[in-house]
């Protein structure tokens, strides 16, 4: 690897080495057992949460010493990128396909409803023997058969929308009077009243199902993806005061968050230990899009919506001892739909003959750090184009996907990152800061060339583009009708 990006990412390890030293924080020792076949799977995606976003990471200040003790435990991939923006990280997570190939362009509008066509890595697991489980932010469509309990999910525990509370033109809606305190959830498709903050919520009930499954015959994937720290900035005063001297306070919310998250994979951690079945569970951390804070981001160029490389180099932690090796870093550059056949791979699961991917194992790499791995052309667009007949901003101006072909695009390879019409070299300039477009136009050239003939292939394939907007809102029709019927039952917190 080119000595200046290395020199770059070696300043952001010493920041994080320091951190860990601050918080006395030594490898965690892994045990030597090899790992048993078909092992559990623990996915923990989080929201708008950055690369920088984290003590490990060189954070001046935040605090999140369970996720730093995670990243001593784990392979780090450390050139891992999702999309700019959730929904469409999220879909191509499931489908282990590029966004727009499964439909999903935009986060509202009827545009993240992944293609119904989607094979979903749950239901590919599902047939391997797995019992699946999703907990907290599905946002690929709030339409019934777009649901998790028709996409492979046999436990759901759920919000409606792209967040707690949200409401958008079109099917998109949570229910109503729900917030992140005490949220309403739609739990196996029956709404309940929980008690507590939303993150706590969504990690009690996960923990709940996965001491129900973990002495069962099947071995479980957990998908437990939370809302925070998505805006709104809500988060119990506590958290607040850790930071309100550091930073405004909307900032110092978004760390408040985060630190409660933190705190909850803390207890994820020792109950997976109490249960003595971590030696036998891959658990996974990632984030879904650069950070929606950004106020500190290891030299990197934007943050969320961008298309540099603050809007989607996330972070991607994975441990499982026999497996993982602690403490090891890849740099080579890797995708979210590359979870996807990882997942199936590591599972044993067939993946059927018809379903087409776009991402590649990782299970080389978790082998081997220098193993082959031919370098790709990864295409990123941030979407979110105007819709004809859309409310306020989103319907005025030019509308549709060809008005927004050559906006917000980026090309990413090993060594260059295409921006629209700047390019650069991320070997040596990892922090863009300067376009060597002029110097070196054959490979702006191709690049583009590659975008094009990108395009060309997914735009067939945004089929809800023109989906009307006049429609039922079925979070609030079946909320409502509940509530009408039989009632809104206060939820059962599971005892750990």
């Amino acid at each position: 690897m080119n000595h200046i990006k290395s020199e770059y990412r070696a300043t952001c390890l010493l920041a994080a080495m320091f951190a860990l030293a601050l918080l006395n924080l030594a490898p965690v020792a892994q045990a030597q057992s090899e790992p048993q076949s078909r092992p559990n799977i623990v996915f923990v995606l989080t929201d708008d949460q950055g690369y920088g976003d984290l003590g490990c990471h060189g954070h001046p200040f935040l605090q999140t010493p369970n996720l730093d003790k995670l990243y001593e435990q784990s392979t780090r991939f450390t050139d891992f990128h999702a999309s700019p923006t959730c929904a469409p990280t999220r879909s191509a997570l499931m489908s282990g396909k590029a966004p727009f190939k499964n439909g999903v362009t935009h986060t509202i509008l009827e545009r993240d409803r992944m293609a119904l066509s989607s094979t979903t890595i749950a239901e590919v697991l599902r047939s391997a023997g797995y019992t699946t489980g999703i907990f907290g932010k599905w946002h690929l469509g709030d339409e019934d058969p777009y649901q998790p309990q028709n996409r492979g999910f046999d436990k759901t525990f759920i919000h409606g929308a792209g967040g707690i509370g949200q409401n958008f033109a079109g099917s998109q809606s949570d229910a109503p009077g729900t917030s992140y305190f005490n949220p309403i959830i739609k739990r196996d498709n029956r709404f309940v009243q929980t008690q507590g903050y939303c993150t706590d919520v969504f990690f009690q009930e996960a923990l709940g199902w996965m001491k129900e499954q973990k002495d069962g015959e099947k071995p479980f994937f957990a998908y437990l993806a939370t809302n925070a720290p998505h805006a709104p900035r809500k988060v119990d005063a506590k958290y607040l005061d850790l930071y309100k001297d550091k930073c405004n306070a909307n900032a110092a919310a978004f760390f408040g968050m985060v630190t409660n998250i933190d705190e909850n994979m803390g207890v994820l951690m020792e109950k997976l230990d109490q249960w003595q079945i971590a030696n036998n569970t891959l658990l996974i951390f990632m984030t879904d899009n650069g950070s929606a804070e950004g106020s500190f981001n290891c030299g990197m160029k934007g943050k969320k919506g961008s298309p540099h490389e603050g809007g989607s180099r996330v972070p991607l932690f994975m441990r499982m001892p026999g497996m993982t090796t602690a403490g090891v870093d890849v740099d080579r550059l890797t995708r979210h739909y590359d979870l996807f056949p990882t997942l199936a791979e590591i599972a044993g699961a067939a993946v059927p003959e018809e379903v087409e991917l776009d991402g590649r194992s990782l299970l080389p790499l978790l082998k081997d750090t220098d193993a082959s791995w031919p370098d790709r052309n990864l295409v990123f667009h941030g979407g979110r184009w105007n819709k004809a007949g859309a409310p306020r901003r989103w319907g005025q101006g030019e509308t549709g996907p060809d008005s927004g072909k050559y906006v917000n695009f980026a090309v990413r390879n090993e060594r260059w990152r295409l921006v629209g019409s700047e390019l650069y070299d991320i070997e040596n300039d990892p922090g863009e800061t300067t376009d060597v477009a002029k110097t070196h136009p054959e490979v702006a050239s191709e690049m583009l060339g590659v975008f094009d003939a990108w395009w060309d292939e997914v735009r067939p394939m945004m089929v809800n583009e023109d989906a009307p907007l006049d429609v039922e809102k079925p979070f609030q029709t079946q909320f409502n009708k509940q509530k009408e019927s039989d009632g809104i039952p206060d939820w059962v917190a599971p005892v750990l």
